[in-house]
């Protein structure tokens, strides 16, 4: 394949280019259907006149559908979205950037999003291919934990209403930060639960608590339950956030954010603040998931992207605690430079 790929790009590389159009083009569309053909021109940074174009091709191949409200991707086009992904990546070298980051990484696997795009668009493509995978990988008698967070709000709004229901039950794995409701794991559970068509728990609890009221908490039957069915947990689908930034969202003081940043927390995930050399500085007292429980899920899986957050996503993640990671180009890119320098 990859020497058929290299004998394209010598004879014909004007394919290559026309692939790569096409395929922005129908992202673009996937993501903010129904669109119409200005609005795409602008976010692509391409002439009308081309847009014009490609819309007509894919709309005789049955991938979109045109009316005056826009263009919207068709259900073949959607599932030929999928395929394109793999080809793309194969074109663009993805493969071999996720093999680098990969060893950089220590981790089993690392899947890469392609694409040079604005943050919302890289973070609706992760989502969606996440979705995907977490679909492909789940099977009957399974329990799939989750964490809350904007990312892994668009892996539930990307997941597919299934066929056939999956006897999967799908469980929070920490309490909640008190935010906006659409981004806190009982909602991502809930959601992922009701798309394939499996059960879900909630934790109505916050994530972080006092310390003398945990083990009152822990006493509660309903509160059993649950953390029963966590330790049960055979995939777990968590974020990394930015320590400052988590940190704020945690509401925690002005002197305690002073603290964490001095003690040299830079990334965070399931309650825990990491230094750059990936050593706990701070962890929340929180019901739900630990770090050390990691070890006991089968699949352990980290989704996070933006170049930004290239040095949370290096001293969050770890062969010891995570399997496999998600993430997309330009933060790839991003870790490895950090991880040579």
């Amino acid at each position: 394949m990859k020497y058929l790929f290299k004998i394209q790009e010598k004879i014909v590389p004007e394919l290559i280019s026309v692939a790569e159009n096409r395929y922005t083009i129908l992202r673009n569309i996937y993501y903010n259907q129904p669109i119409g053909r200005r609005a795409l021109a602008e976010r692509t940074c391409m002439s009308e006149r081309t847009i014009r174009n490609e819309l007509h091709f894919l709309q005789r191949r049955g991938l979109i559908n045109i009316s005056r409200a826009g263009a919207v991707v068709t259900r073949t086009g959607s599932d030929f979205l999928r395929e394109l992904d793999k080809y793309i990546k194969e074109v663009k070298g993805i493969k071999i950037l996720e093999e680098k980051l990969r060893k950089a990484l220590g981790l089993k696997e690392v899947y890469i999003v392609p694409g040079n795009l604005e943050h919302s668009t890289i973070k609706q493509e992760i989502g969606r291919f996440t979705a995907q995978l977490v679909k492909d990988m789940l099977h009957d008698g399974d329990i799939l934990a989750v964490t809350g967070g904007s990312t892994l709000a668009q892996v539930a709004n990307s997941m597919r209403v299934n066929g056939q229901s999956l006897d999967v039950m799908v469980v929070p794995g920490r309490g909640g930060l008190g935010e906006e409701v659409e981004i806190q794991s009982n909602t991502i559970a809930a959601t992922i639960a009701k798309k394939i068509g499996g059960r879900y728990q909630l934790l109505h609890i916050p994530d972080s608590i006092k310390e003398e009221n945990v083990d009152r908490i822990l006493a509660e039957p309903s509160i059993q339950r649950i953390l029963k069915s966590l330790q049960g947990a055979n995939i777990l689908l968590h974020g990394v956030g930015s320590a400052e930034e988590m940190a704020r969202r945690r509401d925690m003081s002005p002197e305690q954010i002073t603290r964490l940043i001095e003690n040299g927390a830079v990334g965070e995930a399931l309650g825990y603040y990491f230094n750059e050399k990936g050593e706990i500085v701070y962890t929340t007292t929180s019901v739900g998931l630990h770090l050390e429980d990691l070890k006991t899920i089968d699949q352990v899986i980290v989704v996070a992207g933006n170049p930004t957050k290239a040095r949370a996503i290096i001293s969050v993640v770890s062969p010891e605690y995570h399997d496999i990671l998600i993430t997309d180009e330009l933060t790839a890119k991003e870790i490895l430079k950090l991880k040579r320098g």
